[in-house]
């Protein structure tokens, strides 16, 4: 049997061969993303529905609370670099997500919605809107303080050069996805079916259960994560306050600004242009300051990565926002006589890469064997291609759609497959560039600036999602072909811009594969 053959048990040792303290991150991100993309199956729904916003609010809302999301562990990853720790920082995080996803469940009264005169108002509890932006805020600050920093523990796990490290964290991603796929399935239908409270109640409960394997399991880690300074970190400044206390006062203050910022999303893509511009220039500012040419290079692959990181993410995000609405309206989701709720149907995109991780991780593995590996761009072209090829797929079920406007939903479901296939080459690939391109000394800032570009993505894909937006009597039913006729185009557009982007990726590849000083 050759080496590029199906995998054995004996071929799939390697999985046995990674470090003792990845099972303890595996399983805690596994939680933290139950609680996290159990809320996220809901969001837009729940925005659309309960609170009776527009589609184009919906996707104005969404989008600024997921760029908030990513873009604040640039904030965490720097308090933890200089001062906390990774692993303190990841404790922090863990409690103030579970208060957000418990808050999350304080819905209150629906809104109610009338026409007088041809328009139409809609009446909003003020309290229930104040207390669902502070539970938004919660979630947007223990991001701040989780997310950057367990990747950046996963990365520490392994030595310089350590061919598991690609290994280790596409099982890292399966982990990920595995909350994910649960998460989608339970919080999706409870929310849907039984209410909106149960949803997102379920989700805070998975980060209580993430919170604490992390806490039992933190001695597996051997230090890793340890505050750099322990005695700056409880020096004291004024009477009983310590520094560890301004940590605190740093997370609240997080807090404050997200709940003010998720009102005026406006601000959003100012703040995130600013702060963007700002970490790019900071990046290779350092490289070139501080690093000899081949950390500086490397640094500047890094920065060009990320850039197309953006690309990527701002259509593989459509998932949480138009192509969920366009699965509610247009998608036959009856599968022999059971109808699927519309937020369950996300839990495709979990699945594919629980059944293609493995996979994947071991065609990873047996290409190193043999001396053969791709490098990181040309992963990144082909990702960005698949994604597109996704959106292809659904523009040829949508013009095969009948009289009814109903799209069959294995058009869908193929769709999710090429969007995981090209998560799989990008996302966990991505993670473990950071760590092996970044220079040590900044590689939890280099992290924070990775999910920034996310952040960016997150933006891009709300303003994306819009062109596509329907009106509030559209979306109630009337008109449905107009609809698809409007997701169709925005499909289609998404689809031509993946295949570009790959295409200039792919012509860049050579140069920067030369500018990474033979790591792959």
């Amino acid at each position: 049997m050759s080496e590029l053959s199906a995998p054995s048990a004996a071929s799939l040792s390697f999985l046995q061969n990674q470090p003792r303290g990845l099972g303890v991150l595996f399983f805690t991100e596994m939680w933290e993303r139950f609680s996290y993309y159990g809320m996220r199956s809901l969001l837009i729904f729940y925005l659309t529905q309960h609170f009776l916003f527009s589609d184009a609010e919906g996707y104005a809302i969404y989008g600024s609370y997921a760029a908030l999301v990513y873009m604040s562990p640039l904030i965490g990853g720097l308090i933890a670099d200089r001062v906390t720790g990774a692993r303190r920082a990841v404790v922090l995080g863990a409690v103030l997500l579970a208060c957000g996803h418990f808050t999350m469940a304080l819905e209150g009264p629906a809104a109610q919605a009338v026409v007088e005169g041809g328009t139409r108002i809609v009446t909003r509890d003020p309290g229930s809107l104040h207390i669902f932006y502070l539970a938004l805020s919660l979630i947007v600050a223990g991001e701040a303080f989780l997310k950057a920093n367990i990747s950046t523990m996963v990365g520490r796990l392994y030595a310089p050069g350590d061919p598991r490290r690609d290994t280790g964290f596409t099982l890292f991603y399966l982990g990920i996805n595995l909350g994910a796929f649960a998460a989608t399935l339970i919080c999706g239908y409870l929310g849907q079916k039984y209410g909106w409270r149960y949803g997102f109640g379920v989700a805070g409960f998975g980060m209580l259960i993430g919170l604490g394997v992390f806490w039992v399991g933190t001695r597996q880690l051997a230090g890793i994560g340890d505050p750099p300074d322990r005695e700056f970190l409880l020096r004291k400044i004024a009477g009983p306050l310590s520094v560890q206390h301004l940590v605190y006062v740093a997370a609240g203050a997080i807090v404050a600004a997200a709940w003010l910022l998720l009102q005026t999303p406006a601000l959003v893509s100012g703040a995130l242009g600013a702060v963007c511009v700002a970490t790019a220039v900071a990046l290779i500012g350092y490289g070139v300051v501080f690093c000899p040419r081949e950390q500086r290079d490397r640094l500047i692959v890094a920065v060009v990565l990320m850039v197309f990181t953006v690309v990527f993410w701002a259509l593989f995000e459509q998932g949480g926002s138009s192509l969920s609405l366009f699965t509610a309206r247009n998608v036959d989701r009856t599968v022999m006589g059971f109808t699927i709720q519309a937020a369950q149907v996300v839990s495709l995109n979990p699945l594919f890469i629980m059944l293609l991780a493995v996979p994947f991780a071991w065609v990873w593995h047996a290409l190193a064997r043999r001396g053969v590996s791709l490098a990181t761009p040309y992963k990144f072209a082909l990702g960005i291609a698949q994604v597109g090829l996704g959106f292809f797929i659904l523009v040829w079920g949508a013009r095969l759609a009948g009289a009814n406007a109903q799209v069959g939903i294995i058009f869908l479901v193929v769709a999710y497959f090429f969007h995981t296939t090209g998560e799989l080459f990008l996302s966990p690939i991505g993670l473990s560039a950071v760590t092996k391109l970044a220079p040590s000394q900044i590689v939890g800032f280099a992290m924070g600036a990775a999910f920034l570009s996310v952040a960016a993505a997150q933006l891009v894909a709300a303003r994306l999602a819009q062109t596509a937006a329907l009106s509030p009597v559209t979306s109630a039913g009337m008109g449905l072909s107009a609809g698809l006729d409007a997701y169709t185009r925005l499909f289609e557009m998404l689809g031509w811009i993946a295949l570009g982007a790959a295409i200039v990726l792919g012509l860049l590849g050579p140069f920067l594969k030369r500018m990474m000083h033979g790591l792959e």
